[in-house]
Parts: structure tokens; C-alpha cells; sequence
């Protein structure tokens, strides 16, 4: 155990830019890099770490505004370093991309106090289950027939994962007979015991939306992800009245009034979260809270290996985005990564979250 007075010593941020393997888009975006902002907190002789996939100036935000805040803090009391947080963010605003350097912050602080106390985090944070559901994410609008085909392929029937998403809503919903075909192609690679999810990035207007799940119902799509804006509570509504397949909104939410007002709303048949952007840990079992107040259960959006320890440990918990851009920059920086094969991915037991930061690997794409 840990002395009674171990202070947070220290907060570093850094910022790595990834290039894509190939040209990505979903619905009304296209990118081809990703950006992943570290953060490493000390106290005790132990080190944690935290991050969020964001604009690299997120890490002097973190070094300027944040750092200081959290200096001297217990290591222990992470409330008490979330709530300084808080503070330290009030005048620039809680929301938006201070949210995404907070929870990067509070994640790597929830990481060292689990080291310092020698507990694997789901431990820490209390395990309601071994092993958390993974779904294969990815199917953006920019691949072919055949690059759709062969990741689908490699998640459904090499590595056994049995839920699979592509991203639809072509050229800002523009393209429906592409984003039919496209659906139809998918149902063919994965067969009929797979689950298909699609995810529009908010791209249709409400009845578009509804349109396109009723063309192709005998694709049996069981999930479908902002079918039109997240910011649309009546159109989210609209749609999941409609459809047979549940509807999901919340990955950009910041705040937890946002959340409160989707369940409010009964927008949605699940609620997304995203621990790299809503807060971190501590505000991520919030939200689970106000999900389960509604009869809804919390999906993990992204940053999978940040995620995975906090999902063991919310009973209302369905599954975690295993997303393509994010699983290959985690399994190049870190060493502990998980393994999906058969659906799910089993928290480590090591300290902490169970990674270590590969530097020597990492310092090519360093940009802050």
C-alpha cells in the first residue's frame, strides 16, 4: 500500500500523428491521419497513462491548463483531481475539446492509482464480468468491394468476432444506391450469423434514414448508429420508432446534461459513450448511471484499450467499438494489447490498465 500522502508529482502530454493504411471516410468526413494525444501522470514512483484521439494542441492544454490543476493531489482521490479539473475548465468551457483533455488526464490518473495500489484497474474499479463483447469496426465509404469484403472477412470468420459495422450515408447521404449495395455486399462477406451494424455519421434526414433500413430489410441490420444528426433528439426518435434495428447516438457527448437529454429524449435504444472524450473514467460511470436510470445500456465508442477496463465494471455495459484506425495505432504504441479472437476481449490483470508506452516506437510520429 501506498504512504498516506503520495501526490500526483507530475502530468506530460505528448501528440502522434498516424497516416491511414488506406483512404478513409464514413458519411460526412474523410480523414487520412489520426491524431492520438498521450498522457503521462506520476506520483509514488509510478507512472499512468491516459489518452485521447484529438488535435495535437490538446496537449498543451493538458500541460498548461490541466497539469497544474491536478499537481499535489492525492493520488488516491481521483474525484478530488476531477473535480479540480472541473474548475480549471470552467472559464474556456467544460464541453468540447477540454472534455477530450480531461479524460485523457483522468485516465491516466485512474491508471496510476491502480498501479500504486498494485490492482489490475477493472479490479480497482470493481469487475462485474471477466471478458467484454467487441464488435469489428470499420467498412468506411472510401474502400472497395474487395477491401470491405476482405476486413469483414478478417474480423467474422478470422478472428470470430460476431458483430461487424460499416460506415454508410455516402457523400453526405447523397449516394443511397451505394450505401444499399453496399450493405448487401457486406451481408454476403460476413453471412447470416453475423450481426451488421451500420453507422451513417449522422448523414440522412430522419425518413431518408428510415427509407434506406426498410430497402434493405432482409439484410437484417440490428444496429444503426446517428442515423441522422446526434444533435437531432426528435429525427434520432423519429427513427428509432421506425426501424427494427436499434438506434445509437452519444459518442460525441461531453458533458453529462447531453447524455441526460438523449436518454431523456428516448432518442435511442443504446447509449454511446466514449471514455477518451466524455471525461474519462470518472465521468464515463456517471453516464452508465444516467443510461441505467432509463432502462438503456452504455456501448464504448473507440479507443478500445482505454475503454476495456472501465466497461468490465459497468453492469449495463453491451459491447466496445474495436475500431480499425485506433486498434492499429494502440498495437503499435503499446505492449499488453488484447486479443478480440471470439468476440471479446479480456481486461488484463497486470497493474493498472496493463500497457506500456512504446516511446522508441512511437517517436517517429511525434508532432507535439
Amino acid at each position: 500500500m501506498p504512504a498516506a500522502a503520495t501526490p500526483v508529482t507530475a502530468v506530460r502530454a505528448s501528440a502522434y500523428t498516424v497516416p491511414t493504411d488506406a483512404p478513409e471516410a464514413d458519411g460526412t468526413y474523410s480523414w487520412n491521419s489520426t491524431t492520438l494525444v498521450l498522457v503521462e501522470a506520476d506520483g509514488g514512483g509510478t507512472t499512468g497513462l491516459g489518452w485521447t484521439y484529438a488535435p495535437a494542441p490538446v496537449a498543451a492544454l493538458v500541460e498548461d491548463l490541466l497539469g497544474p490543476a491536478v499537481q499535489d493531489v492525492e493520488v488516491l482521490d481521483v474525484p478530488a483531481a476531477a473535480a479540480a479539473m472541473a474548475r480549471a475548465v470552467r472559464n474556456p468551457g467544460r464541453t468540447g475539446l477540454a472534455s477530450y483533455a480531461v479524460s485523457a488526464v483522468d485516465c491516466a490518473l485512474w491508471d496510476l492509482k491502480a498501479g500504486l495500489l498494485e490492482l489490475p484497474l477493472h479490479k480497482l474499479l470493481g469487475a462485474v464480468r471477466d471478458t467484454v463483447a467487441v464488435y469489428g469496426s470499420g467498412g468506411f465509404t472510401t474502400y472497395t468491394e474487395h477491401q470491405l469484403q476482405a476486413q469483414l472477412q478478417g474480423w467474422a470468420h478470422g478472428q470470430g468476432i460476431p458483430r461487424v459495422k460499416i460506415k454508410i450515408g455516402q457523400d453526405g447521404g447523397t449516394n443511397v444506391p451505394r450505401d444499399l449495395d453496399r450493405i448487401r455486399q457486406a451481408r454476403a462477406a460476413v453471412g447470416p450469423g453475423t450481426e451488421l451494424f451500420v453507422d451513417a455519421n449522422g448523414a440522412y434526414t430522419a425518413k431518408q434514414a428510415i427509407r434506406v433500413m426498410h430497402q434493405v430489410a432482409e439484410e437484417n441490420v440490428t444496429w444503426f448508429e446517428e442515423p441522422v444528426s446526434s444533435d437531432d433528439l426528435p429525427g434520432l426518435r423519429a427513427v428509432r420508432a421506425a426501424v427494427d434495428a436499434d438506434v445509437a447516438a452519444g459518442e460525441y457527448g461531453t458533458g453529462l446534461q447531453y447524455f441526460w437529454r438523449m436518454c431523456s429524449a428516448e432518442a435511442v435504444d443504446c447509449l454511446q459513450a466514449d471514455v477518451s472524450r466524455c471525461g474519462g473514467i470518472s465521468e464515463w460511470l456517471r453516464v452508465a448511471a444516467v443510461a441505467a436510470a432509463h432502462g438503456l445500456e452504455l456501448s464504448g465508442h473507440c479507443a478500445p484499450h482505454l475503454s476495456a477496463a472501465v466497461a468490465a465494471a459497468t453492469p449495463n455495459f453491451r459491447h466496445l467499438e474495436w475500431f480499425h484506425d485506433h486498434v492499429r495505432i494502440e498495437n503499435l504504441f503499446f505492449d499488453g494489447t488484447l486479443d478480440p479472437s471470439g468476440g471479446s476481449v479480456r481486461p488484463a490483470d497486470a497493474p493498472g490498465n496493463g500497457l506500456a508506452f512504446r516511446s522508441t516506437d512511437a517517436r517517429q510520429y511525434r508532432v507535439q
